[in-house]
Formats: C-alpha cells, structure tokens, sequence
C-alpha cells in the first residue's frame, strides 16, 4: 500500500512527499522513497523515526499493522500531524487510543478507503432501511491468501450498517461461520462468509433475500491503487480540519445512517 500510495501521489501536482516511515530492521531504510515505484528521485529516505519522518507533513496517512498505531497516534499528535488511519484489524484498545487522539488532531478512519466501496456501503444501508426485516442478509468477502483478519474490515463494517439500519447492533445478530446442523436461520441474523486464495485484491457481495426475489449488491476491487487514491483524497480533505474522528462517509459527502 506504500508504493501504491507513492506511484498514485507522484501523479498529482497537489501533494508533496515530505517523509516515509517504516518498520526498524527493513531492509529499505536509507533508500530515497522514490526508488520503491522507479521515480525519480526526490530526496525523501526511508526512515524508522517517526518524529522524523513526519518533520513537516501537514497529513500522514497510516497503512501498517494495528501493533504499530499506538505509537503512529502519539507521533502525529506531538507533531500536530492530521492523520488518515487505513490499518485493519484493530482492536478496542487501539480504536479508543484513536478516540483520545482526535481530541487533538484530525483522523479519517476507515476500514476501506476506496471511494467506490464507500459508496456501495451507503447504497447497501440505504437497501436494508428500505427492504426491512423480511429479507436475509448474507455478507460474502474474497481476499488474497495473506490476508490476516477474517471477516475482512469491509464485511464488518457493512455488517454493522446494515444492523445499524435495522436498529441493532452487529454482535447481536451476526453469524460468522455454519457448520454441522445448525437448524433453521434465525430471522434477522447477518451472516458472513470468508474465502481467501491467490492475489485477489478484494471482492464484497451483500445479498438480500426476500421469499419471492433476490437484491444483490457486488464490489470488486481489481486494484490497490483504489485504496491509494482514496486515501490521498481523505488526506486531501483532512488537511487543515478541525480535531475530530471523521470517516470516509464525512469526506465524500455520504449519510452515516
């Protein structure tokens, strides 16, 4: 997602990279960033220091691993740095370090920054409001085998919106895995389904299922430029923004119903 972000970054006129940061002992450190897409080089090493490598960034956006967010928050708040928050796979502890953090900076948190799945998560929670109680939901997510989190951050989190629009929360109705005689589906219930296999970036289908008919709504990310160039947008609009822990529905201009 680094050198996604980078190559979609090296496209645009608006923004400048100012710093890029890494985990100790990568054996990229002290290359200049621009090497990693084959640019030209701008004069930016790779650096394991945080405080260094965001001297003078207006925004910094976060794809690493929930172990580090602790420590990229704390950074960015001594630094006065607006944060885009792109991690997966965080836990309560890290999520309410993300709250205290936003009293002081900008965050954009989201599970998936591309613009097209946002959206789709809004069409999807309009769906649910309109369809009702009478149709079953099943959330089915494919990702590449070295994915760690199951079910993906996305499937949550349109999990979440449709049970939100149901006016219950996810833990109450969520069904993670079938196996053996399960008995009759609990109306109401959502149920998840996970698949992971070959380099597949990201594909998401919501269904719901009604006696009589069928609603099926699909994403399919066939690019990890789509989470870059969602996340450059969010830096874009976070730059400058009060304090505050915003979403992606906040930068686009979507209900967060």
């Amino acid at each position: 997602m680094g050198r996604a972000i980078l190559g979609c970054m090296l496209e645009t006129n608006d923004l400048k990279l100012t710093g890029a940061i890494t985990e100790p002992g990568d054996r990229l450190l002290g290359r200049d960033a621009a090497e990693l897409v084959g640019a030209e080089l701008l004069g930016v090493p790779v650096t394991d220091d945080p405080g260094q490598g965001l001297n003078g960034a207006q925004v910094a956006i976060d794809f690493t691993m929930p172990t580090a967010t602790e420590a990229n928050l704390r950074a960015c708040v001594d630094g006065g740095t607006a944060l885009v928050v792109g991690t997966t796979g965080l836990e309560q502890r890290q999520l309410k370090a993300m709250e205290a953090a936003a009293r002081e900076i900008p965050i954009v948190y989201a599970r998936n920054m591309s613009i097209g799945v946002n959206v789709f998560m809004d069409l999807v929670a309009r769906a649910a409001v309109a369809l009702g109680d009478g149709y079953d939901v099943e959330i089915v997510e494919t990702h590449h085998r070295n994915k760690v989190d199951a079910p993906s951050g996305t499937a949550l989190a349109l999990g979440e919106r449709i049970a939100a629009a149901r006016g219950r929360k996810l833990a109450e109705v969520a069904i993670y895995g079938r196996h053996g005689r399960t008995g009759p589906r609990v109306p109401g219930t959502i149920g998840f389904a996970v698949m992971r296999g070959g380099n597949v970036v990201g594909e998401h289908s919501v269904r719901f299922i009604g006696a009589e008919e069928q609603v099926e709504f699909v994403h399919e990310a066939q690019d990890r430029k789509t989470f870059a160039r969602g996340a450059l947008r969010a830096a874009c609009w976070a730059a400058g923004r009060a304090p505050g822990l915003y979403s992606m529905a906040d930068v686009l201009g979507l209900s967060r119903a």
